[in-house]
């Protein structure tokens, strides 16, 4: 926890250094006024009976600064003061005493926001520490932790009393729940099982698997079935007798639809073994014809 900052006495200001402003009728700095005291201090603010009181800004010449409230040249009411650390505080003040409701933000980036008695953190306040964002909740006393708090870490916190900025062990400790939540999976579609067997084929995608592909896998084959039956046309070309560079329209038509090709091969195939059936038959028949002539003879 920061200490305090604490700055130098203000100069307190009769007649001293220079000043540009207004007086009353009796001389004395009255109204609006700047002021050059003789240690470097400046004021620019107003002034009563040659005091600062009502609203101005002093600045030390270590940096420091305070804008706010004056009474009888007292920080008195709310104001704002710089310290030369980084520090500020922001609140009320009593007789230049921080006194009252206020924010001081310290110089390792601590703050306190609660109340003051005296310059001190006195009564209920709330600390908290930066760098590692946990927080103090409860009493104070003269600048110390003590009484009935609250100590709330990011991970647990601990309710009970404290005694000169300790814990007294009568309280107790809770575990924060955790924020972070496992994630849990969930199914976007579920898609009906469909057995493969590869033929030198790629497996379906999981759309071609799904009924509806299917089907329409179903409606290809059966398109394609209908084209393997037509019959190519073949035609001839007369331009093209002689020339062996140029196939006809006929192997065109043949490499295009080579799975009816294949058909057609199968069928010279099996015609070519009916024809030597055919002329086996035949060659039968005319040996059994020139038997019986030769017995009719005899």
């Amino acid at each position: 926890m920061s200490d305090l900052s604490s700055e130098e006495p203000e100069e307190p200001e009769a007649d001293l250094g220079e000043y540009d402003g207004e007086r009353n009728s009796e001389g004395e700095r009255h109204g609006r006024g700047k002021a050059q005291l003789p240690n470097g201090d400046t004021y620019d603010g107003e002034y009563e009976h040659g005091l600062r009181s009502g609203q101005g800004t002093y600045r030390f010449r270590n940096g420091a600064c305070y804008t706010g409230a004056y009474l009888q040249n007292k920080k008195h009411g709310r104001g704002i003061f710089f310290y030369p650390d980084g520090s500020k505080y922001e609140g009320n003040w009593v007789n230049d005493q921080r006194h009252g409701y206020g924010e001081y933000t310290y110089a390792n980036g601590d703050t306190y926001t609660g109340e003051w008695f005296n310059h001190n953190r006195h009564g209920q306040g709330t600390y908290v520490y930066k760098d590692t964002g946990s927080k103090y909740v409860g009493g104070w006393v003269n600048g110390i932790q003590e009484g009935q708090a609250e100590l709330i870490h990011l991970n647990h916190r601990f309710k009970g009393k404290f005694l000169n900025g300790n814990d007294k062990g009568e309280g107790e400790e809770e575990e924060e729940p955790s924020l972070l939540v496992a994630p849990k999976w969930k199914a976007s579609e579920i898609t009906k099982l469909t057995l493969w067997t590869p033929h030198g084929e790629n497996p379906p995608s999981p759309r071609e698997a799904s009924p509806a592909a299917a089907a329409e896998a179903v409606e290809e084959r059966a398109a394609i079935t209908e084209e393997e039956k037509m019959p190519s046309v073949a035609v001839t070309d007369e331009s093209a007798e002689g020339r062996d560079d140029e196939p006809s329209l006929h192997e065109v038509s043949s490499e295009v639809f080579s799975p009816a090709g294949d058909a057609g091969e199968e069928d010279e195939g099996s015609r070519e073994e009916e024809e030597n059936k055919d002329q086996e038959d035949q060659g039968t028949t005319s040996l059994e014809d020139k038997e019986d002539e030769s017995s009719e003879t005899e």
